[in-house]
């Protein structure tokens, strides 16, 4: 196994850099499904190399692009991290409403590269709650229903679990249609010098739990109007990369299903092909048939007597 990476270390002679881009800032996820926060695994990344959790816990996993991103960055950074994942991989009506493959997906998925990092809580959320006491988590992660009654209940039910010092990640904040209410719930609970929004990949809130102790951590939640524009700048240019990462992974998969077009095509054409040619078979049999000759004489006269008309 190779030795943990040490992404704080720096050349003695080296320029100082900015405290957002450390190399785990740079890594690209290992996984790559389906997901509406693809954009966000760079900061992921970033968060867990900062904040070194021990325990992370998930509202809403679905595919588990979140959940893999944090288990990664922890593998990579050789942390003894766990990650618990709760969802119901029933679906809802925002995330649509899908079969047990999904399920099957994230568990063979963490059984097979994450078996010691990721625990999944099959179940509803306030199912699940007595299992966590407070101050539990070092990071918890909102990302169930979006609507405003709902997040606002699992930020209720759940805020208790994490550790003074941690933060509570809300996705989809810049979500304002279709029902989406954690917008609404940011605006109350963001502010100055505790928080820090992400507009980019649906939104993504970070809020800080009790005193702020990591030295980046706080330098992000206080950062200047000017700094704070260039940290999103840069995360959204780390994540536009991943972005297109998933994108070629996904390549195999679509040309998959254009060959399986172009076969389907072509052999619907080949079946208009082959019934043509036996219209046209049948025609030259007809048209070399005894009654076909007999009857030649009245087809002429039918074209005589509809040419004077």
């Amino acid at each position: 196994m190779a030795a943990p990476i040490e992404s704080s270390s720096i050349l003695p002679d080296a320029p100082a850099r900015p405290f957002w881009l450390t190399p785990a800032s740079y890594w690209l996820p290992a996984h790559y499904p389906v997901s509406a926060w693809t954009s966000h695994a760079p900061f992921a990344a970033w968060l867990t190399d900062t904040l070194r959790p021990s325990e992370i816990v998930e509202l809403g996993t679905h595919f588990g692009f979140s959940c893999f991103a944090f288990a990664e960055a922890a593998r990579r950074l050789g942390m003894a991290t766990t990650i618990h994942a709760l969802d119901s991989w029933k679906g809802d009506d925002h995330a649509g409403f899908y079969s047990s493959d999904v399920y099957e997906y994230v568990r063979t998925t963490a059984s097979a590269d994450y078996p010691d990092s990721v625990r999944l809580e099959r179940g509803y959320f306030h199912e699940s709650r007595r299992r966590f006491g407070d101050g539990f988590s070092d990071v918890l992660h909102i990302d169930g229903r979006h609507g405003y009654e709902d997040v606002r209940e699992d930020y209720s039910d759940w805020i208790g679990v994490v550790r003074d010092g941690g933060v509570v990640l809300f996705h989809d904040i810049a979500e304002r249609e279709n029902g989406f209410g954690v917008w609404r719930l940011w605006e109350e609970l963001a502010e100055p010098g505790r928080s820090f929004t992400f507009h980019h990949g649906h939104g993504l809130g970070v809020l800080a739990v009790g005193t702020v102790t990591d030295g980046r951590l706080g330098e992000l939640f206080t950062a200047d109007e000017t700094t704070a524009d260039r940290v999103r700048a840069d995360f959204v240019r780390l994540g536009e990369r991943v972005q297109r990462q998933a994108w070629l992974e996904s390549l195999p998969a679509e040309l998959e299903e254009v060959w399986a077009e172009v076969r389907q095509r072509a052999a619907h054409e080949a079946a208009l092909e082959e019934a043509l040619q036996g219209s046209s078979a049948h025609i030259a049999e007809l048209k070399s048939s005894t009654s076909w000759r007999v009857t030649a004489p009245l087809r002429a006269a039918g074209r005589v007597v509809h040419r004077r008309r």
